[in-house]
């Protein structure tokens, strides 16, 4: 059997700055990055549109194949918020290094202050933010080998004390 190439995967919830932070990590240790939801819309087009045609089961089976796809080519992946409520998404990620990133709601509201999330559209943004962070806590505590909180500081500094996580990890 071929020796799996270990993906450093970023899990949260929306507006933690997974994407943000994974592409500056990838940079600077010298990676790939790679962001599921990117993909999934660069193939199949816009997620809030898959939302309203499709539904979320649909959106779902998408996103479990392609964070198959994107951890198994390794570098750095960032995972859509919901990606981890699948039993099946949580089996692949064992087999990888997990970081979830945490944001307190006061500075996520103004993060995701105006942005196009279906899951947030069906009342109160941050009432949403909350009962779905909430729901998903303890599967992001289920898979990550590590946390880092996302709320103060610069982002370069979040940045640094996950590649040296992931340095020592490696050693």
């Amino acid at each position: 059997m071929p020796e799996v190439s270990r993906a450093l995967v970023l899990v949260g919830p929306m507006g933690a700055g997974k994407s943000s932070i994974g592409r500056k990590l990838a940079k600077l240790i010298g990676t790939t990055f790679t962001d599921t939801d990117a993909v999934i819309v660069r193939e199949h087009g816009a997620i809030a549109d898959l939302f309203a045609t499709h539904g979320e089961a649909h959106f779902r089976a998408i996103e479990e194949r392609t964070v198959a796809e994107a951890v198994a080519a390794g570098g750095i992946v960032a995972l859509g918020g919901g990606a981890v409520m699948s039993a099946a998404t949580r089996a692949v990620l064992r087999d990888h290094d997990v970081v979830l990133l945490t944001v307190r709601p006061e500075v996520v509201a103004r993060r995701i202050s105006g942005a196009a999330r279906p899951l947030l559209n069906a009342g109160d943004a941050m009432t949403e933010w909350t009962r779905i962070m909430q729901a998903r806590r303890p599967l992001y505590d289920e898979v990550a080998d590590a946390t880092f909180d996302t709320s103060t500081g610069h982002i370069s500094a979040v940045v640094e004390s996950i590649a040296d996580w992931a340095k020592e990890r490696q050693s």
